[in-house]
């Protein structure tokens, strides 16, 4: 058994030796912690917080890093259920965390469409997208029933929906051909370039996050759980290492030169950086600082055990409630930089309260996560306890 799984070709039921590893790769929850945070920034308009993320020195932005962060936990969650559960497990807890998320994301825009109406702004309800909602909610919520109506910054929800409702064929396929799994993976973002193909939507017929383009970043992380070791000398060498830098050094000049006096051709400037379709020069980007993050910062590095990782890592484990939180707390922030102040030290203000109620609601979170797992046998039932903690966490 143990020399079939080095073999290019893994059959079903065989354990990958990424499942075995023992204990939780921190990156991965510190990573999507601190995309969460830039999530939230990036997500309050015209806001000072937002130059501390990605999105102003390149061209991808937190988005990426949470797409792919995901597929890895999928990867790692749904492949170590396998082991235990077999597939008729592993096909019900997907559709178990796809049900948790599609709840999550009609709660959240429910959320939205009262915080709005409570608050009485009509540039608020504009620029959310609920006005839509709140002037016809019997269609709007059909709509967002069937994942085509969204308000601004829930997007990404529904697309997690469908990855996590598939994820169990998905899974099989990279167990079975890896490789021929990827390609296709490949193929059809190439096609969806090529052709322009998305999935229909409401009002305006436009995903901000074309699942059929994204999926690619989703499949790619799952892909180096299970197969990324093929690629891992390569990944690690001096020469890809030095290519991603410069790749990155390009794209910063690029990205600062938006808003300066172009020091580059100005037909450099007038690229297009798709975001909706996930744009070639984003995902060259993404991959280009996922090189370098993998090579300056290993697995034991002793900067994850620090105070603010640590807080990051909290926030990481509680990805679906905290993302919730944080798409309300940009509302919120949305709103008062509208209706008290909109002056650098209100930004400044905003974007320290936000994260810090993320990180304290996260917390709170794990305490209770905690508590549930510790609880006595007398306590209630161990599937109960299991269901809270599958919605409280990945």
């Amino acid at each position: 058994m143990h020399d079939r799984v080095h073999t290019s070709t893994r059959l079903i039921g065989e354990t990958s030796p990424e499942f075995r590893a023992d204990g939780r790769d921190l990156r991965i929850d510190v990573c999507r912690g601190i995309a969460l945070w830039w999530i939230f920034l990036d997500h309050v308009p015209n806001n000072i917080g937002s130059w501390l993320t990605p999105r102003n020195y390149g061209f991808c932005d937190a988005a990426e890093i949470f797409m792919f962060v995901s597929g890895v936990t999928c990867a790692l969650a749904y492949g170590r259920a396998r082991q235990r559960e077999g597939w008729s497990g592993t096909i019900g807890r997907s559709l178990r965390r796809g049900w948790d998320i599609y709840a999550a994301f009609l709660l959240l825009t429910l959320a939205c469409a009262v915080f709005v109406y409570l608050a009485g702004s009509d540039d608020l309800a504009d620029e959310s997208n609920t006005r839509v909602l709140l002037e016809s909610p019997g269609p709007t919520l059909a709509h967002a029933a069937i994942l085509q109506y969204r308000p601004v910054n829930t997007d990404v929800l529904p697309v997690f929906v469908m990855f996590h409702v598939l994820f169990a064929p998905l899974l099989w396929l990279l167990l079975r051909a890896p490789k021929v799994t990827f390609g296709v993976s490949f193929l059809l973002y190439a096609l969806v370039h090529a052709f322009g193909w998305s999935v229909p939507a409401w009002p305006n017929g436009v995903w901000f996050f074309n699942p059929l383009a994204w999926q690619l970043l989703f499949v790619l992380g799952a892909w180096c759980v299970i197969a990324g070791e093929t690629i891992r000398p390569w990944v690690m060498s001096r020469t890809v290492l030095a290519l991603a830098a410069l790749y990155l050094a390009f794209s910063l000049v690029l990205a600062l030169s938006w808003g300066i006096h172009p020091p580059v051709p100005q037909s450099f400037t007038a690229l297009p950086f798709d975001k909706s379709n996930l744009g070639p020069l984003r995902l060259l980007h993404f991959l280009a600082l996922a090189i370098v993050v993998l090579r300056l910062i290993p697995r034991n590095w002793r900067g994850l055990s620090t105070p603010v990782l640590h807080c990051a890592k909290f926030c990481g484990e509680n990805s679906l409630p905290i993302y919730c939180l944080g798409v309300l707390l940009a509302l919120a922030g949305h709103l008062a930089l509208l209706d008290i102040s909109g002056g650098l030290m209100m930004q400044i203000m905003l974007s320290i309260a936000g994260i810090l109620m993320m990180i304290f609601v996260a917390g709170l979170l794990n305490t209770i996560n905690n508590k549930l797992a510790t609880a006595p046998a007398g306590a209630p039932d161990r599937e109960g306890r299991a269901g809270v903690l599958t919605l409280l966490g990945e």
